[in-house]
């Protein structure tokens, strides 16, 4: 008989809330899970939509199950959708859309859009542009 075990949970910070600097919620991570994410997304992400709605999408084998398992946890507003089978092709698909990307994915993307490659940050902002996501540059305070 075997057993199947559950994803192990993130324990760094995760939280989405305003961010002083942006007019929308921002979704914060610790670093360790920013990079990671990025890092994935780049490698890995789609960024485009369905001509009514932008997503991001991820979409890999079945072997990286676990992986899913932790977006979908600790992404708020992320789906997980799979396993599909094509054939001896089996994947997942991770997608965020609607309010969990305009307000939360999409700003901490644009965050950190100085750890993206040229090409990962222009599609990025082909889609935001196509779908409006308008995202606020920081304010700079002090002198």
């Amino acid at each position: 008989m075997t057993v199947k075990q559950s994803p192990p949970r993130f324990t760094g910070n995760l939280t989405v809330k305003h961010h002083p600097c942006y007019p929308s919620r921002v979704m914060e991570l610790d670093d360790r899970a920013t990079g990671f994410l990025l890092g994935l997304l780049v490698g890995e992400g789609h960024f485009g939509g369905d001509g009514r709605q932008p997503h991001v999408t991820l979409r890999m084998h079945t072997k990286h199950e676990r992986l899913f398992r932790w977006l979908e946890q600790n992404l708020p507003g992320s789906r997980l959708y799979g396993p599909y089978r094509h054939g001896e092709r089996s994947y997942f698909q991770w997608m965020v859309r609607g309010t969990a990307l305009r307000e939360g994915l999409a700003p901490l993307i644009h965050q950190h859009r100085d750890l993206l490659d040229a090409y990962t940050e222009d599609r990025f902002q082909a889609m935001c542009d196509r779908y409006r996501i308008t995202l606020s540059e920081p304010s700079v305070t002090g002198a």
